[in-house]
């Protein structure tokens, strides 16, 4: 009891204990603050909390159905003999096992509560783990995956609903994808467009550029005008434009963004050479003489293939035409285009090769100026040449030797190619589809995840067998009528997706406050310059008496008026 020994203890009469019964103190496990104190000693573990990243990402997670869940409960038995609950009368409930279970669904999570006769939950196991603030982790990473993959929330819900599964709900879907995951996404691709920037510092940089708008036709919201660095096919620049931003027109929404554009790479790279589509408000931009970015000296070159295809449709109007057969001649004369421009170095040396197609085709290759440069023809021809001087080679002659048209040939000269930014532009699909509206951040967000996903896959190898051979397929082109091999590439990787998870969760478990509930518009959002002024309200009725007088008194002094003249 705490007092003073009488005497001394015996030693030799007290038992002699082996170190084999020898038990030695072990510390008591901390308790936190913030749980209540009890008796007895926890035996039941608590829901896992995610208080960091790399308590939830890359962790593996299945589909659970109910029926098998119940099965493992009923032969699970509870590590709980009675209840410790606390009756309204202020007895302890000490009821016994066996406890009944409940499987209730929160969002697409699933919890097993073990429940005594008088209702008090003994445990409560959850499927998911949980953030701070009571949200489920898996809740959180569905919203932030359905951005990442390029879905949208409905398609995916539909999905949830034939499965009989239980979904986000929408609202807290789109406040996850504005609040937690647009800003670490967007200073992620800063990141890496930084990066590429400065491997450019010193070097004589030639650019290829082109607009995209959000949905066919005139009716376009955003335009996101992407470009490209040539040698190493890389984005490195993404600007997307709101038809709010152009006083709602969006015919020169692509013009905005290549402003955006040059604006800003000029002021970090040396551009020297700019290549478009035949874009006019582009063209008239970079006029050497009076554009607008005539200080600059950048080159402007356009794309052979629209500059081929421009070529191919005015030859396919002329020879609908009755009397002008040029429809079989349409091939070779757009692929003797081709040959010309990546063969001349200057306008002089093209017209000299490209006035050679007017002799060619009426079966003339030696002419006072030059001659064909191709081998010697057999007699038999599938072709039928043109007579000279006829109805069709009049337009022929007109298509060919267009001063309108050959103004703008010295810009195909350096032979350039879109067709990687063609094939990204594309891309977008997967992440921005034309049939889908979105808000302008996630709108913007999803194009940048697309220069993302293009730009670390952009060098895949290609798939190999085993023997090392590559692996082709074979495409049909319903236009060349024929099929074209390609290689196949190996599948991507998305290696830069956990990191991106990881960064958006590191927000959601630093953030000091919850979820907003209400979503407000930010200084920068493009929604705030379509907002509609108020309404005033209507006038009072003593107001409405005072101008209905004036009107009336204004009416009968101008029919006095007219009586008098």
């Amino acid at each position: 009891m705490g007092g003073a020994l009488k005497g001394a203890q015996v030693i030799d009469n007290l038992p002699t204990i082996g170190i084999d019964e020898t038990v030695h103190d072990l510390p008591a496990p901390e308790v936190p603050l913030d749980e209540p104190l009890s008796h007895e000693r926890t035996i039941l573990p608590g829901p896992q909390k995610v208080l960091s990243e790399d308590d939830i990402v890359g962790f593996r997670s299945a589909v659970l159905y109910e029926n098998c869940l119940r099965q493992l409960v009923t032969f699970l038995t509870l590590r709980v003999k009675r209840c410790t609950g606390v009756l309204r009368t202020g007895l302890v409930c000490d009821s016994v096992a066996p406890f009944s279970t409940n499987i209730a669904t929160r969002g697409t999570a699933m919890s097993v509560e073990w429940i005594c006769p008088n209702g008090h939950c003994l445990w409560r196991c959850n499927s998911q783990p949980v953030l701070k603030f009571d949200m489920q982790a898996g809740d959180f990473l569905l919203s932030t995956n359905i951005l990442f993959s390029g879905n949208n929330y409905t398609k995916v819900a539909l999905l949830f609903k034939f499965m009989n599964m239980r979904m986000v709900n929408p609202s807290t879907h789109y406040t996850i994808q504005e609040t937690y995951c647009v800003d670490p996404i967007k200073d992620f691709w800063e990141e890496k467009r930084s990066e590429a920037i400065s491997r450019l510092k010193g070097k004589d940089v030639v650019l290829l550029g082109d607009g995209r708008n959000d949905s066919p036709g005139h009716s376009a919201q955003y335009c996101s005008y992407t470009t490209m660095e040539l040698d190493s096919k890389e984005i490195i620049h993404v600007a997307t434009v709101d038809k709010r931003q152009t006083n709602w027109n969006s015919n020169i929404m692509e013009k905005e963004g290549f402003i955006q554009t040059v604006d800003k790479l000029t002021q970090e790279i040396k551009v020297v050479e700019f290549c478009t589509d035949a874009h006019v408000q582009i063209g008239a931009l970079l006029n050497p003489d009076k554009g607008r970015y005539k200080d600059l000296r950048i080159h402007h070159s356009l794309d052979m293939w629209h500059g081929a295809k421009n070529l191919c449709k005015k030859i396919a109007i002329a020879g609908k035409v009755k009397g002008q057969s040029l429809l079989h001649w349409l091939r070779d004369i757009v692929n003797h285009f081709w040959w010309c421009c990546k063969t001349a170095e200057t306008f002089q040396q093209f017209l000299a090769l490209w006035i050679g197609v007017l002799h060619h085709v009426c079966n003339n290759h030696t002419w006072e100026t030059g001659s064909c440069q191709h081998d010697h023809l057999e007699d038999i021809q599938d072709k039928e040449w043109i007579e000279r001087d006829s109805k069709s080679h009049k337009a022929l002659v007109e298509i060919v030797l267009n001063k309108r048209w050959q103004k703008d040939v010295h810009k195909y000269l350096r032979f350039r190619s879109t067709a990687h930014l063609e094939s990204f532009q594309n891309h977008i699909l997967m992440y921005a589809s034309k049939r889908q509206a979105f808000t302008p951040r996630v709108y913007d967000t999803r194009v940048v995840l697309a220069a993302l996903d293009y730009n670390f896959h952009r060098e895949r190898p290609t798939y190999r067998t085993a023997e090392g051979h590559q692996v082709y397929s074979k495409k049909y082109n319903k236009n060349a009528r024929r099929y074209s091999l390609y290689a196949i590439k190996c599948q991507k990787s998305y290696d830069y997706i956990t990191e991106l998870q990881a960064r958006i969760l590191q927000g959601r478990v630093t953030s000091g406050i919850g979820m907003p509930r209400k979503r407000s518009l930010r200084a920068d959002d493009p929604r705030r310059l379509g907002v509609v002024p108020p309404i005033p309200p209507p006038p009072t009725s003593e107001l409405v008496h005072t101008q209905v007088s004036r009107s009336l008194g204004s009416a009968f002094h101008a029919v006095s008026n007219l009586e008098t003249d």
